[in-house]
């Protein structure tokens, strides 16, 4: 670590010893592990998403001594994890953070170091010595940081698992039961809140439909669902993937003969969201059997998923390659074109029309995109009266007619893509009502699946009327509009966006995404952390780009005198890896 950018103090001799014999204090105060619980992390192989130096490994988090640590790089997200050699169980793990804290982390355990379940979340973290009461089961265990306390990195002193060896979790040969399979319960809605939400969409791993009760006689209790696996199984875990309206006290039963049940878990103190139980049971069918509600409304889940061995299972679809490492570019668009030359109709097509969200314009036929011959590509918002079409009322004019026209385009039949660095680099108008937006699509909007069910990426929002402030944005079915999962941000000293270009980055893949302006992290998406907290991630699948300039809407607000016109939103590239 380069201590000229941190207090230097904090590697004195003394301090050391005061952090070693702190720590050594919090161990002897704090709860200790169980009579049966062992140390289990001590001496394994640790790995890292980074290391600051090498003079900070990841070993150094569990060798057992409290005057040596990890530490990461200076972003977001990292991660720190412990090959235990085997599988366990495991119920506590202690953590001895360095000044360098997260404040936002997840404990995460996995039996192949690929796939992640979280046993522990929290976003309010306040560091020190933490002794967490878990329970997981997995080979390998994870803390990952989303959020940092500092602007330095993540470390640790120590990272110590306790639990027990060959716990309970999946075991060799296990596989997904349910996929695909008939699925039967108490009730089901079909009505414009939820259409078609019958069983089988529990079962169908898509994340963006669901099951519920119905609304006139299902919002009851006890309200149930079950799966038939097609043959007795061995289960090994089951995984519940709640919409709001979720169990606060319900049982997971099998049954050989769909007929007499016997409950293979149960709980009262159900949270929702996202639950992953690790239990064992044997029958064919596989029951959530729900006896009261933590809402007033019915049970709805997105996802049932069974696993184990046995049954007669279906093979799901091979989930999509995360990118390269690096990732290799796959395509671009330079708009080194003559000036006035138009959209490359190999890559983007015109998106013509009416805006929605209340905006004041009319999207033209690439009548207002051009190259600027400067290597720039030009999306030109203009004061301009479309006769016979119909927007809400311009305050300007006091019209109903459209005041106003400008562009919109996508890739939406040219390309798209599943994962990747996708980034642009960009100059943004200034101007009470003005949009500028670079974003994406779920592809199967295009084949007929509706907003938000095929799920939208804002990779970049800015509006005009406060252009210090960028906005990067998820809409899905459980979270969209208003109450979108994303963050804002500003840049360096409060700077203006619109008065130079900026590069914003999202490198997107299995596990979460990341957000970036200019290379610096301003926003993260841990998928674990997603649907432990507001619903299902639906972004595994194709997305096409789209780039526009909209005038007015619900978000900017409408222009008014002031507002420039012409005003132009200029691309320099945009450019996908993977």
């Amino acid at each position: 670590m380069d201590t000229s950018r941190r207090p230097a103090a904090r590697l004195k001799a003394a301090t050391l010893i005061a952090v070693a014999m702190s720590f050594f204090l919090a161990l002897v105060v704090s709860p200790p592990a169980g009579a049966a619980d062992t140390l289990l992390s001590q001496g394994k192989t640790a790995t890292a998403s980074s290391a600051e130096n090498i003079a900070f490994p990841a070993a150094s988090a569990v060798d057992g001594d409290p005057g040596t640590r990890w530490s990461s790089g200076f972003s977001d997200p990292q991660w720190i994890q412990v090959d235990l050699g085997q599988t366990a169980t495991v119920n506590q793990v202690q953590l001895s953070w360095e000044a360098a804290y997260a404040k936002a982390f997840q404990l995460q355990t996995s039996a192949d170091g690929n796939n992640w379940t979280s046993i522990y979340s929290t976003t309010t973290s306040t560091g020190g010595n933490q002794t967490l009461t878990v329970s997981g089961s997995g080979r390998y265990v994870r803390v990952l940081g989303t959020q940092r306390a500092t602007q330095w990195g993540y470390s640790l002193w120590e990272f110590k698992v306790f639990g027990a060896t060959g716990g309970t979790g999946p075991g060799p040969g296990s596989k997904l039961l349910s996929y695909n399979k008939p699925g039967f319960a108490s009730s089901q809605q079909s009505d414009g809140n939820c259409w078609e939400c019958t069983p089988a969409r529990a079962f169908d791993l898509d994340p963006a439909s669901r099951w519920a009760t119905t609304t006139d006689t299902g919002w009851v209790d006890p309200g149930w669902i079950y799966v038939d696996l097609g043959a007795v199984a061995q289960i090994d875990k089951v995984v519940l993937q709640w919409d709001p309206a979720s169990a606060k006290a319900y049982q997971v039963q099998v049954s050989n003969d769909a007929i007499n049940w016997v409950p293979i878990y149960s709980t009262t103190s159900g949270p929702g969201f996202k639950e992953t139980l690790n239990i064992t049971g044997s029958g064919r069918y596989v029951r959530m059997y729900g006896t009261q509600r933590n809402t007033p409304y019915g049970y709805s889940l997105w996802e049932f998923q069974v696993y184990g061995t046995g049954g007669a299972p279906t093979t799901p679809p091979t989930p999509p390659a995360d990118p390269a490492n690096p990732p290799q570019l796959i395509w671009s668009d330079e708009f080194n074109t003559a000036a006035g030359t138009k959209p490359d109709a190999g890559k983007w097509v015109a998106d013509p029309g009416n805006g929605q969200n209340g905006e004041l314009q009319v999207y033209t036929n690439h009548n207002n995109a051009q190259m600027d011959g400067a290597g720039h590509l030009v999306l030109e918002a203009r004061r301009e009266v479309t006769p016979g079409s119909a927007c809400p009322i311009d305050p300007v004019s006091g019209s109903g007619t459209c005041q106003y026209t400008s562009a919109r385009m996508n890739t939406g039949t040219k390309f798209t893509t599943t994962y990747g660095k996708i980034e642009a680099r960009i100059k943004v108008p200034k101007g009470n009502g003005f949009w500028p937006a670079f974003w994406m699509m779920g592809a199967d909007f295009l084949t007929g699946r509706p907003w938000p069910y095929n799920g939208e990426i804002d990779i970049m929002e800015i509006l005009g009327r406060e252009t210090t402030k960028g906005y990067s944005t998820l809409h899905a079915p459980a979270y969209n509009g208003a109450g979108g999962y994303g963050g804002s941000y500003g840049l360096p000293g409060g700077a203006d966006f619109a008065n130079d270009f900026h590069t914003w980055t999202m490198l997107w893949n299995s596990t979460g995404i990341t957000y970036q302006v200019d290379g610096t992290t301003v926003f993260t998406v841990d998928k674990a952390q997603l649907e432990a907290t507001r619903g299902p991630w639906i972004y595994d699948h194709p997305f096409y780009l789209i780039l526009n300039l909209a005038v007015g809407g619900d978000f900017p607000g409408p222009p008014d005198a002031s507002t420039p016109f012409p005003s132009r939103m200029l691309v320099d590239y945009v450019r996908v890896y993977h």
